[in-house]
């Protein structure tokens, strides 16, 4: 090689070398699959302390086995493949609600960052921006909706990590995400408003959808998905074994939230208003004739038609019940207004008394199907807390109760127990019913005091 190519030729030094305006770096990385160790280069740094404090990172997490070979995808084409692997997994509805966040959030602020480029101070930022200006026209966004964001990015560069090993460590889980104040549920009826609710519903055919919905405590596309199969009214229980919601217009069954089918226990009044439905619902078939649109599944709650309800049906005819309750087209209006509810209300309703009748809380988390008694503890905490003024009242009459019978005797006004004659006529000390034996130390400083 000629004296003038050699003297052109870049020198590497330490691992470290210059190619034109650039640095670059090379290390030997372990093949996991082989055993045998191969050069790695990566380049495009603009100074040579850039390449070397990249370079020192490297043989770091080369030695401890966290390297990960350079890749300059960005978030958003991360996060679409992403979501397109997991479509089978996802829920149909999770699915859009991912894409919605993705689309609406994280594009537009960091989706065209390299995904290894992304570090926990860039999340902070996101979510600083979005709570400042991040909503619709420039108004600050929701604590929850960056909260639910937070939580999808989460679970994408976990997998950025563990799964596709694009990254050695997930920014997201070191990021300063929002303070959330934990929100227990809103204002819920009492018994003798659920009591006003459902005797004004009782006029309506859905009337058997809204009492089974305070009576068991499910969800609404948990009931929109009930069949009669699912039902044994001789055993008086329920299958609850789908979902049901709306996407793109269209009604779509699923499983339940946690994945899981549960069986909900029903009372007799229960039972008799579920088998009044199915009759009904045959006169409604027979009537129909052919114009019957009903399915083999044999949903319980259909349209006048036979078809599945769609959910929003029943959200909105919620309201139209209270208006109809507190305004009655005949008569004067109660003097006992109900407040708004939602539907989902109904399914608090239904826990919290469950709760405060003394139900234990994984009874109550096994019937509203959570997978979690302790996600129960979480939602119901106000309600538990206000329970737990009573404890100390319910302790204190356990222990009286087990205490009187086992006195005999009235009790005696001095503070110290009886005397008793021992076997030398001394007055000694005999402690009383629950309390420790007496040592030999005390019992001689007892007597000397009665002495």
């Amino acid at each position: 090689m000629p004296a003038t190519a050699r003297k052109n030729t870049p020198r590497l030094r330490d691992g470290v070398v210059k190619r034109g305006t650039t640095w670059s770096y090379v290390i030997r990385v372990k093949d996991p699959a082989t055993g045998v160790s191969k050069p790695r280069w990566v380049s495009g740094f603009a100074t040579e302390e850039e390449a070397k404090a990249a370079r020192d990172e490297g043989r770091i997490k080369a030695r401890h086995g966290q390297y990960t070979d350079r890749n300059r995808i960005t978030v958003t084409a991360y996060l679409d493949d992403w979501i397109g692997s997991h479509a089978v997994e996802i829920k149909p509805r999770t699915l859009l609600d991912y894409r919605a966040c993705i689309r609406l959030y994280v594009t537009p602020h960091i989706g065209h960052l390299p995904i290894q480029a992304v570090r926990p101070s860039t999340i902070s930022k996101l979510y600083r921006d979005l709570l400042t200006s991040g909503g619709r026209d420039g108004q600050p966004l929701a604590v929850a909706t960056v909260t639910h964001l937070h939580a999808v990015l989460r679970k994408a560069f976990r997998d950025a990590v563990i799964v596709d090993e694009l990254i050695s460590s997930n920014p997201v889980e070191r990021a300063k995400r929002p303070r959330v104040q934990s929100q227990e549920p809103g204002t819920v009826w009492t018994i003798a408003q659920l009591r006003a609710f459902l005797a004004t519903a009782r006029q309506h055919r859905l009337f058997a959808f809204f009492h089974v919905a305070a009576y068991t405590g499910a969800r609404r596309g948990e009931l929109l998905n009930l069949r009669w199969t699912d039902i044994d009214l001789d055993a008086k229980k329920i299958t609850i074994t789908g979902s049901t919601a709306v996407i793109g217009g269209e009604r779509v069954n699923g499983t339940t939230k946690s994945g899981r089918t549960r069986v909900v226990s029903i009372d007799d009044v229960t039972a008799a208003v579920l088998h009044q439905r199915k009759g009904d619902q045959a006169a409604e078939q027979l009537q129909a004739g052919g114009s019957w649109r009903g399915t083999k599944e044999g949903y319980v709650f259909t349209t006048g038609w036979g078809e599945p309800v769609y959910p929003d049906i029943v959200t909105s005819l919620m309201t139209k019940l209270i208006r109809a309750h507190n305004e009655p087209d005949q008569g004067p209006q109660p003097k006992d207004q109900l407040p708004h509810a939602r539907l989902h209300d109904l399914r608090h309703l239904h826990a919290t008394t469950l709760l405060l009748c003394g139900v234990p809380v994984h009874v109550v988390a096994a019937r509203l199907g959570h997978a979690d008694p302790a996600i129960t503890l979480r939602v119901y905490a106000h309600v538990i807390r206000s329970a737990e003024a009573a404890a100390a009242d319910i302790f204190a009459q356990a222990v009286k109760a087990a205490w009187e019978p086992a006195v005999s005797k009235p009790v005696s006004k001095s503070p110290f127990p009886e005397r008793t004659a021992s076997r030398k006529g001394a007055l000694t000390w005999e402690p009383p019913i629950g309390i420790e034996p007496m040592t030999y130390a005390l019992r001689v400083r007892c007597s000397g005091r009665l002495s």
